[in-house]
């Protein structure tokens, strides 16, 4: 069964919560309150518990712990409260303690859990070289390398809940090349599944909206605005698709922008392809984006 709380492997501490889980302590901290390992003790398994869930969220669920620390008797002393660290960098003390050997980019901290960012602080501010390597194994691992794998080496979506929401803009474009025949007939407009281009604009807005249908690790975005334009180009017999994709959202657009590009060169080939199967769709690729942390690109 699923606990409501998060128990780290290298802390040692199981459902009986003998001890103070790291969890428990995020809360107390956020709360400015000091419990000894004898009044923590002495608190019933349910109460145990709720103190650790609350500081197991994103935030911590301050009126719940709250209230769970009220039947602690005597009261615990008041200290300093103190919050989470940053989410967009790496606070300079945790980078000098866990040193060269324990990378840690801004992009792969930005993608922890809250918990798991103030675990590593709470952990490299001791300065156990054990405990440090094995937090590090445990919350960071294969996503030093990649914010799209998990600590084991297993693919997750990122959590972009930390990211702002701006408007993020993408534009793209591809390409299809066919033969005199095919284009002779484009021109003219006498395919018999119909309006080629129409449909091309059509599947391309339709794809853009379902990126992360197809995408496996994209995030379902709310679309502002989708342009598709196919541009004749008589002299290499070929459409160019451009794209342009507007959201107001936490992460980009571009995969989206690309998307309805190539799905429109597809739709192109498939309602010409009785006349040219040898059709050609290349040069797909991302023209510009703005918007977000990483700032602007032009091809």
């Amino acid at each position: 069964m699923t606990t409501p709380y998060r128990l780290y492997s290298f802390e040692g501490i199981d459902d009986s919560l003998t001890l103070i889980p790291l969890c428990a302590r995020r809360t107390l901290d956020a709360l400015g309150a000091k419990l000894s390992l004898a009044a923590w003790q002495s608190l019933p398994l349910p109460t145990r518990q709720a103190i650790a869930a609350a500081g197991s969220g994103g935030e911590v669920a301050a009126d719940d712990a709250a209230r769970a620390l009220s039947r602690v008797d005597p009261q615990p002393p008041p200290v300093l409260k103190v919050g989470d660290p940053p989410h967009d960098a790496v606070p300079d003390d945790v980078t000098a303690s866990l040193g060269q050997e324990h990378s840690l980019a801004n992009a792969v901290w930005s993608a922890l859990e809250p918990l798991d960012r103030w675990v590593l602080v709470k952990v490299a501010r001791r300065g156990n070289p054990e405990r440090i390597e094995q937090a590090y194994d445990e919350i960071v691992g294969h996503s030093a390398d990649s914010v799209h794998l998990r600590p084991d080496g297993s693919l997750r979506m990122v959590n972009v809940a930390d990211k702002s929401i701006t408007e993020r803009t993408a534009m793209a474009e591809s390409q299809i090349t066919m033969s005199s025949d095919a284009f002779a007939r484009l021109q003219r407009g006498d395919s018999p599944k119909g309006d080629v281009l129409s449909t091309a604009r059509l599947a391309g807005i339709m794809a853009a909206k379902r990126t992360s249908d197809l995408i496996p690790l994209c995030h379902p975005l709310r679309l502002s605005s989708v342009e598709v334009d196919c541009v004749l180009m008589p002299e290499s017999n070929s459409v160019r698709v451009q794209t342009k994709v507007i959201a107001n959202d936490r992460t980009g657009v571009e995969m989206e922008a690309l998307v309805a590009a190539s799905i429109a060169a597809l739709t192109i080939y498939d309602m010409l392809k009785a006349f040219d199967r040898s059709m050609v769709i290349g040069k797909t690729r991302l023209l510009a984006k703005s918007g977000g942390k990483s700032g602007d690109f032009v091809a």
